[in-house]
């Protein structure tokens, strides 16, 4: 066994062994396993692809001694990953297909920088056997799998033929090479409704499609294969039997050129929406030491089955009402969730992955892969949760992630100032926790994601923070359903009185706690601009605030932005009178009964201990102006608000006129539809001055390879339909209007 494997038992020897590598996956330190002979040794690594996964294989291949680069398209120009690497090169325009989708532009970048090697990361040309085998015809290694595993493990069709052959369960339906759509009806129907539509290659959930009758299944075939060809380059699908009530779990697995292959334990992904993981964990909870041991074994069978080397994931479906697991596909790179699996394992598996493409044998044997407490894994996006988790783009004006430590990591590609582009995918963060156990690992979870500040665009902060605190989260009871069986305590119903009371009661105090925070931050400014001179300070900031007969008094109108229900808003008028003592009485509507004394200290930057009804905690801001409008967002304990206002602060009198802000907002006609993100026309379906029924499809829009399909509100003509295939539009510009 080679200086890496004993260096790494010696570790292992020691209780504090995990702590150890968990830190040295964020740090970057040397290296002390042993180096790769001079033949074989890569000394500089291009990294293609962009975002959080770049930055993370950049930080490893550092640690390790290794010189980066970087590609990026014009869109990226000055994003993090280029700043993090040596080196950067331009690949292309914005588009995927013309810049990280262009294999040749890579490899060619790869030549032109000297590089040894190509990291493809995730998503993208990852999965490209194609690209696999230019990157070794170019003389460079593929920091991956063979290009026979990918073409043999990409292909979801093939594989289930290879698994099948290999007596891997497989879920019943259609793995076949034909795709005219009549036949593909009528495989369908011998499956039996409802039936999921899969693209053959991919993943990510793109392309995928549940059908729930024969109706649906031409629209739904189509809209896959559009969507299919939009990710990956390739439209193929295939048909498999719908599971009603299955767990995602998958198995890592690493193999070697030696032949050797083991498995890391499995990660449950089953908390989804839009096919898509949001919260991951590792282990998976819940499962005996047995189906753990059997869910390996056929984890590592299904890798030899295919002569696999480097890192993969194994992905299993599993009937939670029977208990059996079958074959669902293998991804054949690193996956997005991989974190959890290195915080379980204490390794970091970039650099097996690099390793292991150098030529070295795995630094342990299965018997030695340790396992140790309990990880989560939350997909931080930029994305509209009321609007069905459309993705959302715009400017990063604030963004504070979590501090990292030996046991909570923030994986991100993005920093403060950073547009959230419509041409890639909106995730923004992966917020990484690891605790002794899953109960203390959840608390951890909800912790970090109370204090994850992001501003700007709306993300899935709050509503990750409700999956976290629901009850059957808490208790492991999950399934690929688990969103929309417990919706109704997951999203707020603008129609329950009760709940949208209770939301709005938490805005108003939150709008109370900004007005004394923003009052004590201006007072605080001027006393440091003018110390020890209280003369040059307004009567409002002076101690006592003094004003012939009454006490100096103020009036501010926010806007609170209703995350819950998109559709409305509230406005909020506030009397501020500033007390001798230096609190402020808050009053929100001039004949509520609703008065809060609050003290508010100004700690520095945006922060502030604040003390209301008796209660004290701990304050924070963020402020920014766009389109004329100052947006104020405030975070304390668990909560979230975000509030407008037009008007800025002004000392007012009982004989002054007070001055109410108007808010623009647009109104149209009834039947009007707008665009519900910003995106790109695929398919226009019918013409201007149509007849349509009520939910008909109308257009279909594409925004960071997700398709959306736009539908008539009532039935009626279209009329003002002026997009066509190929335009973009922006988030909230008219589309058409049906006029009854």
């Amino acid at each position: 066994m080679s200086l890496m494997a004993s260096t790494l038992r010696r570790k292992f020897l020691h209780g504090r062994s995990l702590v150890f590598l968990r830190i040295r996956l964020l740090s970057s330190s040397t290296s002390h396993f042993e180096t790769t002979s001079p033949q074989h040794r890569i000394e500089k690594i291009l990294v293609a692809n962009r975002g959080e996964i770049a930055c993370r294989i950049m930080r490893t291949a550092k640690r390790l001694g290794i010189r980066t680069v970087a590609v990026y398209s014009d869109a990226d120009k000055d994003s993090l990953h280029v700043k993090s690497a040596d080196e950067a090169i331009r690949i292309g325009p914005p588009p995927a297909r013309l810049s990280y989708l262009n294999g040749s532009s890579i490899v060619e970048a790869a030549v032109r920088s000297g590089a040894q090697a190509i990291h493809p990361g995730y998503g993208f040309l990852s999965e490209s056997s194609e690209f696999a085998q230019l990157v070794e015809d170019k003389g460079l290694t593929f920091i991956g799998p063979p290009a026979s595993a990918i073409r043999d493990m990409g292909d979801k069709s093939a594989s289930k033929r290879i698994m099948g052959a290999a007596g891997v369960p497989l879920v019943p339906g259609y793995h076949g090479n034909e795709q005219d759509i009549e036949i593909m009806r009528l495989e369908a129907d011998k499956i039996g409704y409802p039936i999921l539509i899969k693209p053959t290659h991919g993943g990510g959930g793109k392309g995928m499609r549940i059908v729930q009758s024969q109706n649906d299944f031409v629209d739904s075939f189509f809209g896959a294969q559009r969507e299919a060809a939009a990710s990956f380059g390739i439209n193929t699908i295939l048909l498999e039997k719908y599971i009603t009530q299955p767990r995602h779990i998958e198995v890592q697995v690493f193999g070697d050129k030696f032949g050797n292959v083991l498995h890391l334990y499995e990660r449950d992904c089953s908390v989804q929406r839009r096919h898509q993981k949001i919260i991951e964990e590792a282990p998976a909870p819940c499962v005996s030491d047995e189906f753990r041991s059997n869910l390996g074994q056929a984890a590592v069978s299904a890798a030899k089955a295919v002569g696999y080397h480097n890192a993969g994931t194994v992905e299993f479906i599993v009937d939670t009402t029977t208990g059996r697991f079958y074959f669902m596909e293998m991804n054949t790179r690193l996956q997005v969730e991989h974190p959890v699996t290195e915080m379980i394992v204490g390794q970091d598996l970039v650099e097996w992955q690099i390793r292991v493409a150098s030529g070295e044998p795995l630094p342990i044997s299965q018997v030695q892969v340790p396992l140790s407490g309990h990880a989560f894994e939350a997909r931080i996006y930029a994305e509209n949760v009321p609007k069905g988790f459309l993705p959302a783009t715009g400017v990063l004006h604030h963004y504070h992630p979590v501090p990292v430590s030996s046991t909570v990591r923030v994986e991100t590609g993005v920093e403060q100032g950073d547009v959230v582009s419509m041409h890639y995918d909106p995730m923004i963060a992966k917020l990484v926790v690891w605790g002794e156990n899953r109960a203390a690992a959840l608390v951890k979870l909800k912790e970090c994601l109370s204090k994850f500040q992001v501003a700007g665009v709306p993300t899935n902060i709050n509503f990750l923070q409700k999956l976290a605190n629901h009850r059957a989260f808490e208790e492991a009871n999950l399934e690929t359903h688990f969103i929309e069986h417990h919706k109704d305590d997951l999203f707020v119903d603008p129609n329950n009185e009760v709940i949208s009371e209770d939301a709005y009661d938490a805005a108003r105090l939150s709008a109370n706690l900004v007005v004394a925070c923003l009052c004590e931050k201006e007072r605080s400014a001027l006393k440091e601009n003018h110390p020890g001179d209280p003369s040059v300070l307004p009567i409002w900031y002076t101690h006592p605030p003094f004003r012939v007969n009454h006490l100096a008094q103020s009036t501010m109108e926010l806007e609170w932005e209703n995350e819950y229900d998109s559709s409305s808003s509230k406005r909020l008028m506030l009397s501020i009178t500033y007390k001798p003592d230096g609190n402020y009485f808050i009053q929100i509507g001039e004949n509520s009964a609703h008065v809060l004394e609050v003290k508010a200290s100004h700690l520095g930057n945006d922060s502030f201990r604040v003390e209301a009804d008796g209660v004290t905690m701990h304050v924070s801001l963020a402020v920014y102006t766009k389109d004329q409008i100052k947006h104020i967002h405030i975070w304390h304990g668990p909560h979230h608000h975000h509030f407008r206002q037009k008007l800025a602060l002004e000392l007012s009198d009982e004989d002054e006129t007070q001055h109410k802000t108007s808010f623009e907002t647009t109104s149209y006609p009834p039947g009007t539809v707008v665009a519900p993100m910003a995106g790109l026309v695929v398919k226009v379906l019918v013409e201007d001055g149509a007849k349509v029924e009520e939910e008909q499809p109308v257009l279909v829009l594409e925004a960071m390879k997700m398709e959306h399909v736009v539908k008539a509100t009532s039935g009626g003509f279209v009329q003002g339909l002026k997009v066509s295939a190929g335009q973009q539009v922006s988030d909230g510009s008219v589309l058409f209007r049906v006029k009854e």
